[in-house]
């Protein structure tokens, strides 16, 4: 038996990273639904997570600083967004099974694959979001009515590649909608210049790396009607994905600068516009390295914005010491 057979077989996931913690460790009978939830793919839920993480931390250092109920946003806004994208993704493999069953890349994803029936699927999306509706009720109410809201964005944005051909601009507005709600969580005030800036500079950043992402599926998305914005920018894709730089970049530093400078400490203000520095050279060496006809390459550099992401939660956590 060949190894793609032997791997369809065991029904791994064909863009899975290998020996991802699932395939082995995970028990047999869990396994389909985990990797209905991506589980065997992290670097969605760090994508999730990490604009949550910008704005709980900048939120500290802009008001009373690291304390026990920051330390809580962050933990429960990691476990949310693991299971809040789980439940996501299961909404969109229900909505998209008739699609990913003509795509190379995601016809070995569990619902196509069989392994998982759309019942199933259903079940496991309740499951998922209810936990993750127990966690948002530990945060304040501004914080919950904002967790409630996002509702809408999940929904909608599977169907959004059917009438748009900026559908990554839907999965931006869903993806990003943590950085408004651990604000919130951490500050107690809802749609401040800091955390709507971030929010913004998270949609930008959104359109950098899934514009990357969808690369990988141009041709089978022309095939069978699919829109994206790899699609739409095609050879002016380096271009756009510039803008798309700068835009998250600038933006990033508005957040910064609104909610530190008023504090008078230039030294928490230095780190935090030094993160973003390194937020937007990490983009742009993501750009230097981009070979938008080669699917390994750009599903690589897709998987690299966790570090793009991390640096900058890493230098806003460090001006809480300033």
């Amino acid at each position: 038996m060949s190894n793609d057979a032997q791997t369809e077989a065991q029904g791994i996931v064909a863009d899975a990273p290998p020996d991802n913690w699932v395939d082995r460790y995970a028990p047999e009978v869990t396994r389909p639904y985990l990797r209905l939830s991506r589980a065997d793919r992290p670097i969605g839920t760090w994508l999730l997570l990490l604009p949550c993480w910008w704005a709980a931390l900048l939120g500290a250092a802009a008001g009373e600083g690291f304390d026990l109920g920051t330390a809580w946003i962050l933990i429960g806004c990691a476990i949310g967004a693991f299971l809040m994208r789980g439940a996501g993704c299961t909404w969109n493999d229900i909505t998209d099974r008739d699609y990913d069953a003509q795509v190379a890349r995601t016809r070995s994803r569990p619902i196509p694959s069989g392994q998982v029936t759309v019942r199933g699927a259903l079940i496991w999306m309740v499951i998922q979001s209810l936990i993750a509706f127990g966690i948002l009720l530990t945060f304040n109410l501004p914080a919950i009515l904002l967790g409630i809201g996002s509702l809408a964005l999940v929904c909608i944005y599977p169907f959004a590649k059917r009438f748009t051909w900026w559908p990554q601009v839907f999965l931006g507005l869903a993806f990003n909608w943590g950085a408004l709600l651990a604000w919130t969580a951490e500050t107690g005030t809802v749609f401040d210049a800091p955390s709507v800036l971030l929010y913004v500079a998270g949609i930008a950043w959104t359109l950098f790396y899934d514009t990357i992402y969808a690369h990988q599926d141009t041709e089978d998305d022309a095939l069978i009607g699919v829109k994206s914005t790899a699609r739409l920018f095609g050879a002016q894709s380096r271009r756009w994905l510039g803008g798309f730089l700068i835009a998250a970049t600038v933006l990033a530093g508005g957040a910064v600068i609104t909610a530190l400078a008023p504090l008078g400490a230039p030294l928490a203000l230095a780190l935090g516009l030094g993160g973003v520095w390194a937020f937007g050279w990490h983009m742009l060496w993501q750009l230097r390295q981009l070979d938008t006809e080669d699917p390994g390459t750009c599903l690589r550099l897709f998987r690299a914005n966790r570090d793009t992401g991390l640096i900058l939660a890493l230098f806003l956590a460090v001006t809480l010491l300033a």
